[in-house]
């Protein structure tokens, strides 16, 4: 049962993305992580008008992302800017078609109109935090200026100027439309537009006597085109960010998944396969063996699933050789002795989320020499190369050909694709006999 107000988000946003876009503008946007159905970011071909109606379809008004909301106060820099270039571009036509005639005022207007502007640009790229009340009353002077200044104009303007002169604030009244329009919706937008009306007819008044109702009517084209450009961007802009955050929220869950995939593989699988490797010949001693593993991967998981997130954290603040060389103890723990090689680097060159790419890498490759090569030694060597960090681990083990990879070398998905994902890559280089080479790379 909802308990809802009438004048609660839900009802204002009417359940339909499309609907809260046009009736509330950019601040809508928000509203978008919402409801994303599976089907708005599925890349399989569908009709255009069926991916668009998706996209415009159902949400939660209530749920609104903050940093979307912060974000879409930044849509309004558009009808600013086009004030900002047009204003002066207007006024400089006005000075070449009557020279000084009327000057000062249409001067002091744009002068005005520039100021609002860089104001307001400067207003919406400030690090301060972004307050409603605040762009309220920036946009209550903004709409002030705009409706007084064609009367103050027709009552300080000559006859003869007044017409060209009423041209120059016009381009300041079609950017307050535009920004009406995708600060606060069309309806607010549609509102202005037909207040500005009687305001025309009523500064022709007081300039020339008549009221000059063709004359009013005939700045309504370039206001409704305007009005349109501004309604598209809103609505292009709020529809493609839906279908983004769809599309980034699916390529998310399959890379949780991948993620989840390498973990088994990674813990899970190997202890397995390690319970699986011919051990002692002793059966009492096999099974304290096989007991030590299984204890240890509990262990491991339990630690996974309740510190995941502080873990991470913590190795993170680390630089990559210390990294490393926890890696090494760890191996160490499991019988094989790593001989950790580190130049000397910068602690900031890589950054974390590399650093970490990189040493669950080498954990693999290290587990892989546990359970292939049939030594217990390795080297590891880091250094600087080809502009980025590479790691190369190094056996004097049985090796094995390139095309008879052993079964569970876990290459494609531990490894390369890791590395991928932070724009990293790996080579294996192996012989029978010669051992084996491990060459991952990432980028600073």
């Amino acid at each position: 049962m909802s308990t809802e107000a009438p004048d609660s988000p839900k009802a204002v946003g009417g359940g339909s993305f499309f609907v809260a876009l046009l009736r509330q503008g950019a601040p809508a946007i928000a509203t978008a992580t919402s409801e994303l159905s599976d089907e708005i970011g599925d890349p399989t071909p569908i009709h255009a008008l069926k991916r668009i109606s998706k996209m415009a379809g159902p949400i939660d008004p209530a749920q609104r992302d903050g940093l979307l909301l912060r974000a879409t106060r930044y849509v309004v820099l558009i009808p600013l800017a086009y004030r900002l270039l047009a204003v002066p571009g207007q006024f400089g036509v006005h000075v070449l078609e009557h020279g000084t005639t009327g000057l000062l005022p249409v001067g002091v207007f744009t002068l005005l109109s520039v100021v609002l502007n860089v104001v307001g640009f400067r207003w919406m790229f400030r690090s301060a935090p972004f307050h409603g009340r605040d762009a309220g009353k920036l946009l209550a002077v903004d709409i002030a200026f705009t409706v007084l200044s064609p009367l103050v104009l027709a009552l300080t303007v000559p006859r003869g100027v007044y017409f060209d002169a009423l041209a120059v604030s016009s381009i300041h009244l079609f950017g307050e439309a535009g920004l009406l329009t995708l600060a606060l919706g069309v309806p607010a937008g549609l509102v202005f537009a037909l207040i500005s009306f009687p305001l025309r007819m009523l500064a022709n008044w007081l300039n020339t006597g008549q009221f000059h109702v063709d004359a009013a009517f005939s700045t309504y084209s370039a206001l409704l085109a305007l009005m349109f450009l501004a309604t598209a961007a809103l609505v292009l802009t709020g529809l493609g960010t839906r279908l983004a955050l769809a599309y980034g929220t699916r390529n998310g869950r399959l890379a949780e998944r991948a993620q989840q995939h390498r973990m088994l593989h990674d813990t899970v699988l190997q202890t397995l396969e390690a319970m699986a490797l011919s051990g002692s010949a002793d059966p009492e001693q096999r099974l304290i063996e096989i007991q030590r593993l299984a204890r240890a991967q509990a262990m491991e998981i339990r630690h996974t699933i309740e510190s995941a997130a502080s873990e991470r954290a913590e190795a993170g603040a680390r630089p990559l050789g210390e990294k490393l060389a926890g890696l090494a103890a760890e191996m160490a723990r499991d019988g094989l002795r790593a001989q950790l090689v580190v130049a000397e680097l910068d602690d900031d060159t890589l950054s974390e989320v590399r650093q970490i790419a990189i040493r669950d890498a080498v954990r693999e490759a290290l587990r892989n020499t546990m359970k292939h090569s049939g030594t217990d030694r390795v080297v590891v060597r880091v250094e600087a190369r080809d502009g980025g960090i590479a790691v190369i681990t190094r056996d004097h083990g049985t090796g094995f050909s390139p095309d008879d990879r052993p079964a569970g070398f876990g290459i494609s998905e531990s490894i390369t694709a890791r590395l991928a994902e932070v724009g990293g890559t790996s080579l294996v280089e192996s012989s029978p006999g010669g051992g084996t080479r491990v060459t991952l790379w990432v980028p600073f």
